[in-house]
């Protein structure tokens, strides 16, 4: 049975399956061109078996937690994904990407995702520290971040070439657990 997270009434998490492949392919392709301005590899994705290739490989990290990928459900429509995209097991530690069809956002539902995500994982004490980098000049990301709680961290100089600018902002947020003095 496929890894379910419930977000809210009408917001579910899916683990990425075969199933996926078709509508996730269909939801890359019309939103491409803005993927672009903050992501490397929507360019890279020319055909469904392209997308059925990184899902069975997703599926295949899942399974052994090197990474998690969800697929973001409104009310049984599939409108983005939210993913650990690497686990580091012994240091506890996730780094977080996510994107969202464009003519859903502005309504609360990467934060509601990432909260949602962030809370289950930490709850059965697989991960503690959660990363996100993104691009300085992507606005929206850094309001995630900023509005869920992380901490800018610092900014990665010349880390990720992309649209001729290389810079990362990375944020963490730190789940802090009980000392044996308290």
């Amino acid at each position: 049975m496929t890894e379910t997270i419930k977000v809210s009434e009408s917001l579910e998490l899916h683990a990425v399956a075969e199933s996926h492949v078709t509508p996730l392919y269909q939801l890359i392709c019309k939103n491409k061109t803005w993927l672009q301005q903050s992501l490397n590899w929507p360019q890279f994705v020319q055909s469904e078996e392209d997308t059925r290739k990184t899902v069975q490989g997703n599926v295949m990290l899942h399974q052994r937690g090197y990474a998690k990928m969800f697929m973001i459900f409104k009310e049984d429509e599939l409108i983005g994904v939210i993913s650990f995209n690497r686990i580091e097991p012994l240091n506890k530690t996730a780094e977080i990407g996510y994107w969202l069809d464009e003519s859903h956002q502005g309504q609360g539902i990467i934060s509601q995702a990432l909260q949602a995500l962030i809370h289950h994982y930490a709850q059965s004490g697989e991960l503690r520290r959660f990363v996100i980098k993104c691009r300085v000049d992507n606005a929206q990301s850094n309001q995630v971040a900023l509005r869920n709680g992380f901490i800018l961290e610092g900014c990665l100089k010349q880390a990720e070439f992309l649209n001729d600018a290389y810079d990362g902002a990375y944020y963490r947020f730190t789940i802090t657990l009980p000392t044996a003095f308290e």
